[in-house]
């Protein structure tokens, strides 16, 4: 199993766990890598691709444990995406010196209208150094939680992509027009920061992704979640 970041985060919170996790569909067999049915796993056809810009997802609790979670995508292809467990007191200092890392130009990802009146937005990635695209990866009403609750991301700037073709995510409900799941925001970052092979890479993955996990959805109605339960 090739490691990266997401899958760390993984294995620190299942160990960190004091109770079972029932995410759906946990009566199926599931790789542990993409966490897709055994029959559906698409582990094989990973291809990891080079980006200039660099993204950091800050994951809401058991964000890492679900299969319908897409910012892991991310990181399978590519690698060098960092991961953190997002807290509001005690951030990680691995994130907090990623933050200040001087190769980096670090900016929030998040729509322009939570930005507050003295919050520099931008609707492109800045010239320079690559960027450092920190995303905000859990539910929606968690996502607004960790804008609103994250201090240390307070002076950095955001960037708010406008997706103009509706999202063709629907493994969760979309709450709100203009509110996309985090793979499909990551390509749209890639393609405007102009790492073409990273967005071509990532938008076949995301797809494919998402197909196999509807299909194991259908094959398995009814079901609320493994044999071997995870814990919490």
């Amino acid at each position: 199993m090739n490691k990266n970041a997401v899958l760390q985060l993984r294995a620190e919170r299942l160990a960190r766990a004091t109770r079972p996790f029932l995410a759906r569909g946990n009566r199926v067999h599931r790789c542990q890598r993409c966490l897709l049915p055994l029959k559906l796993c698409l582990c094989d056809t990973l291809t990891p691709a080079q980006a200039k810009s660099r993204f950091c997802l800050i994951m809401f609790d058991t964000e890492p444990l679900k299969p319908s979670n897409t910012g892991r995508l991310i990181a399978d292809i590519l690698p060098d995406t960092a991961a953190f467990q997002w807290s509001r007191t005690e951030p990680p200092q691995a994130l907090l010196e990623l933050v200040q890392h001087p190769d980096y130009q670090p900016i929030v990802v998040f729509p322009a209208s939570y930005a507050g009146e003295a919050r520099e937005v931008i609707f492109t990635p800045p010239a320079g150094k690559p960027p450092l695209f920190i995303m905000l990866d859990g539910t929606w009403p968690e996502a607004r939680k960790m804008f609103r609750k994250s201090p240390y991301l307070d002076h950095l700037p955001i960037i708010s992509v406008d997706l103009s073709r509706l999202s063709a995510y629907r493994l969760r409900e979309i709450h709100a027009e203009g509110q996309y799941c985090t793979a499909e925001v990551a390509i749209a970052l890639l393609d405007l920061a102009g790492d073409t092979e990273a967005a071509v890479g990532l938008g076949e993955h995301f797809p494919r992704f998402k197909t196999r996990y509807l299909a194991g959805k259908t094959q398995h109605p009814g079901n609320i979640t493994a044999e071997n339960s995870e814990s919490v």
